[in-house]
């Protein structure tokens, strides 16, 4: 057994709140490069060039990608052999979001009591904390800042069976037209099949994490991604919402059994910034 002081835990989703905000991945400026030569459209690559500039403004003085730095979404992959000292994983989670927002000067978005009392919290807090138990004595954190903007352009919608596929694939078309250029395009899309009303919805956005050109393990599945990638830059939408070919940079689908009455689908819809880093303990 190895036991983990839930400090560390603290301290390493502090680093990583102000690391996703501020810092984008090698593999996300690359994707850029590559589609600004496959854009079409010279508004669009004039985007592609703001996007980068952007980011590497970001970068250099350690300030926002985007001024939306997002509900903080957690996903811990945790060892069956790992014990945690020190005090609750969920507090010291939240305690390490709360530092990082201060201390990275993160805009703080969340509102406690949406209905009754929508107060800013002050510090981003509470995360979103998703745990898997996994063999080994290892735990991997990954922060994913998700900004307002593209997740209210996600959708999710029971299905009946015999919509099949073709179905499926309509769904997720139609929500990204009706989004438009709202979630900041172009974007990565997450969509999820199977489950249950609300594991459905974990699995797109989890599908957001799997890797720029990452591909499903089926192959059918992963020729899905393809093709479907293909119909939504057809869409003609483009970077910004102002036409052209790129409207999204990726798609992902992840799976998972259902019931036999049931259908259950989601999209969660990710803007051009695509933030996330992970740290593995």
């Amino acid at each position: 057994m190895r036991f983990i002081d839930v400090k560390e835990i603290t301290g390493i989703v502090k680093d990583l709140c102000i690391q996703a905000c501020t810092v984008a991945n090698d593999s996300l400026v690359k994707s850029f490069r590559e589609s600004q030569k496959k854009e079409e459209s010279e508004v669009g690559k004039a985007v592609f060039d703001q996007l980068l500039e952007n980011i590497e403004i970001a970068r250099n003085e350690c300030t926002p990608i985007c001024q939306d730095t997002g509900f903080t979404v957690v996903f811990m992959e945790i060892g069956q052999e790992v014990a945690f000292t020190g005090g609750l994983l969920k507090d010291a989670v939240n305690e390490g979001v709360s530092q990082g927002y201060k201390e990275g000067y993160l805009r703080k978005s969340i509102v406690k009591d949406p209905i009754t009392n929508p107060v800013n919290t002050g510090d981003n807090t509470p995360a979103i904390l998703h745990t898997d138990i996994v063999a080994g004595d290892k735990v991997k954190i990954i922060i994913m800042p998700k900004g307002g903007g593209s997740e209210n352009m996600s959708r999710i919608k029971m299905m009946k069976p015999a919509d099949g596929i073709a179905g499926v694939k309509n769904f997720v078309i139609e929500t990204v037209k009706a989004a438009g250029g709202n979630p900041c395009p172009p974007i990565y899309i997450g969509v999820g099949v199977g489950g249950t009303f609300d594991y459905v919805a974990y699995l797109a956005k989890k599908a957001l994490l799997r890797g720029i050109g990452k591909r499903n393990s089926d192959p059918k599945i992963a020729r899905f991604e393809v093709d479907w990638l293909d119909e939504v830059n057809k869409l003609g939408i483009g970077p910004a919402g102002l036409g052209g070919r790129m409207t999204a940079l990726d798609l992902f689908i992840e799976v998972f059994p259902r019931h036999i009455a049931t259908f259950p689908v989601a999209v969660n819809i990710q803007c051009h910034a695509n933030r996330e880093k992970s740290f593995i303990l």
